[in-house]
């Protein structure tokens, strides 16, 4: 009898499954505590880090979308980041944003003419990565805890997805664009966001926590949802995994594809509530 190709068999699902498993709680091992502990220190240390993960991950997205023509793209996006750390550093926001809209401006005129839109996609991508966290952090009030807060809804989405989907299975959530995502890993990694991210805000004295499991669902989803657009454009540049950075397990973008989309969602939404001086109240008090 044939296999069916859309499943696992039962042996090498379960080498697959160990092999997955050692692999996430590898990279986990290397990046969680860098980002618990510049987050619980705050300040510079936090802007370089995230500084540092955003050229990584222009690094890489410039190298799927320009290859050999990057270099101009990459320095004047390297140059663009840094500058506008520096300036969301000193809680200069409104600059550093004019800095990057600069940035994806030029990344227009700089990239091969059939990929500008993709080459200006990177710039704005990396940015949102590097200033959204800074922005949230700087709250005196939330900050500290407005990031544990992302890190826990992100990582237990993960996580949760990743158990939920092996052990239930069932139909597959987008199999065009990933085809081992199912819907009872969807579900279960949005049940598992919501349930860590309530624990965290409840330990930080959050009062009003029905808001708070509402905001954690909803960053769940676009988490889910960038994970599936970085799968996409991996398809669409025909490529297994976005860079070699993190051994057998891809590169920074494959394993920040879900923090990008939602720490920018939580930094617009609590702009949005409470302005740039208490963003991450915005996120956590309601």
């Amino acid at each position: 009898m044939v296999a069916d190709a859309g499943f696992v068999a039962p042996r090498e699902r379960t080498t697959w499954v160990n092999n997955e498993l050692i692999r996430r709680i590898g990279s986990a091992l290397v990046l969680a505590p860098l980002a618990i502990i510049t987050a619980y220190f705050g300040g510079w240390s936090f802007v370089v880090f995230w500084a540092i993960a955003a050229i990584g991950v222009l690094w890489e997205w410039t190298a799927l979308v320009a290859r050999a023509e990057r270099r101009a793209l990459l320095s004047t996006g390297i140059a663009v980041i840094v500058l506008a750390a520096a300036l969301a550093g000193t809680e200069r926001y409104v600059g550093a944003l004019g800095v990057l809209a600069i940035g994806i401006l030029s990344s227009v005129a700089l990239a091969p003419a059939d990929r500008r839109v993709w080459a200006s996609g990177g710039v704005a991508y990396a940015g949102a990565l590097c200033l959204s966290p800074i922005l949230l952090r700087a709250d005196p009030a939330f900050g500290l805890a407005a990031t544990i807060f992302l890190f826990a809804v992100v990582w237990g989405t993960d996580i949760g997805a990743y158990f939920a989907g092996r052990l239930i299975g069932g139909p597959r959530l987008m199999p065009a664009v990933s085809p081992n995502k199912t819907w009872s890993g969807a579900i279960g990694g949005a049940v598992i966001a919501v349930a860590v991210g309530l624990l965290i805000a409840r330990y930080a004295g959050v009062q009003m926590l029905l808001g708070v499991g509402i905001i954690g669902l909803v960053l769940s989803v676009v988490s889910q949802a960038g994970d599936l657009f970085e799968s996409a454009m991996k398809r669409h540049f025909h490529v297994k995994d976005s860079g070699s950075l993190i051994p057998g397990h891809g590169g920074l973008m494959d394993r920040l594809d879900g923090f990008v989309v939602a720490v920018l969602t939580a930094a617009v939404l609590g702009v949005g509530r409470m302005g740039f001086e208490a963003a991450a109240t915005g996120v956590l008090v309601w």
